[in-house]
């Protein structure tokens, strides 16, 4: 590599999840930026649901942990080193990381649609390790410098802000339209100031806890409902898009049901993989449904829409932990108060 990391040892510290809720400080080989690659020194990482999946259950769907491995995959960082092929100049470069490396040659990726690489290695996917550490590589073009009004924690929160920019485009929200949202939680309160910004006139959230439905109403909603009292099926007037963001089946079918002719559904949320959806109202409302796996090509706007003041991914932030106390960040979610936990990997 074109430059030396700082760690002259060649180690670096890890939290490694190792068992079902276990996780651990290791040493680990710094990595080697291979051809066309660039060598990150971490700085924030955000603690995803899909984290927190495989700590409290080993897996999500197929995608099974069999070995120790490194957890988190929303980070940024600066540039420590560049492999063969990359400009020097870029060493110092702050950054916010891609975490995905498709394979660039297949047919989806060929088509643009690199998310659905069937190859693709994805940060914190078993078997790929992830960045609650001090140092990764990733392919340079996957680094995407921010400028400097972009906070570390918000440069790595761009990775959720990239789902919920992919939600809305599938969603089709456009100046003047209306949008449900199931689930008040992080990615549910990211979905609502990312409708918010790509124009929705009427954004209604829904959420059982009381305390999450008045936060997000400082993020971007406009209606709240708790779903316990209020019949979300019989929204009036119906909306152009239902985002789930909950992966509760009942707001599923209750969102589906909110939507009206020609409108769409995104689902986002992880829940059950089977679902008993309304057929017959899809069908003679012509709903369109569809789901969200990742992303593609979403920083740049990612990187608009905080840098413009659009999104606030800081307001987001509730706490900030170090690498001997990633089990308390990955715990975090169970306090109502928690919205985004930060990992500092010092």
């Amino acid at each position: 590599m074109n430059a030396v990391a700082a760690d002259a040892r060649g180690t670096m510290r890890a939290s490694v999840l190792t068992s079902v809720g276990t996780v651990v400080v290791e040493d680990r080989p710094v990595p080697t930026p291979g051809p066309h690659e660039v060598l990150v020194e971490v700085a924030a990482v955000g603690v995803c649901g899909s984290d927190v999946h495989y700590y409290r259950h080993g897996r999500i769907g197929d995608f099974v942990v069999n070995e120790p491995m490194i957890l988190g995959h929303e980070l940024s960082g600066r540039i420590a080193a560049v492999g063969e092929g990359v400009d020097p100049a870029r060493v110092g470069q702050r950054v916010a990381v891609e975490p995905q490396h498709p394979c660039r040659r297949c047919k989806q990726c060929k088509a643009g649609r690199y998310n659905l690489c069937p190859e693709i290695k994805f940060y914190a996917t078993p078997p790929i390790d992830g960045a609650f550490c001090r140092y990764v590589t990733i392919d340079d073009d996957m680094a995407h410098a921010v400028p400097d009004s972009i906070s570390d924690d918000a440069a790595a929160l761009l990775e959720p802000l990239s789902v919920a920019i992919a939600t809305m485009r599938k969603a089709g929200v456009v100046p003047g339209s209306s949008i449900l949202i199931a689930g008040a939680g992080p990615i549910g309160v990211i979905c609502a100031q990312t409708a918010r910004a790509f124009g929705a006139a009427r954004i209604v959230v829904t959420d059982l806890v009381a305390e999450r439905r008045e936060r997000v109403l400082r993020f971007g909603a406009t209606e709240v409902l708790d779903p316990a009292v209020d019949d979300v099926a019989a929204l009036d007037p119906k909306v152009d898009a239902f985002v789930d963001a909950s992966g509760a089946a009942p707001a599923v079918v209750s969102g589906i049901k909110a939507v009206g002719p020609a409108g769409n559904v995104v689902l986002v949320g992880m829940g059950a993989d089977d679902v008993t959806l309304p057929v017959g109202y899809i069908q003679n409302m012509e709903i369109n449904v569809t789901g969200v796996f990742r992303y593609t090509d979403t920083w740049p706007a990612a990187i608009h829409l905080v840098s413009s003041g659009a999104v606030d991914l800081d307001a987001l932030v509730t706490g900030r932990y170090d690498l001997d106390h990633v089990a308390e960040a990955l715990d975090s979610d169970s306090d109502p108060a928690s919205l985004k936990s930060i990992v500092v990997p010092e």
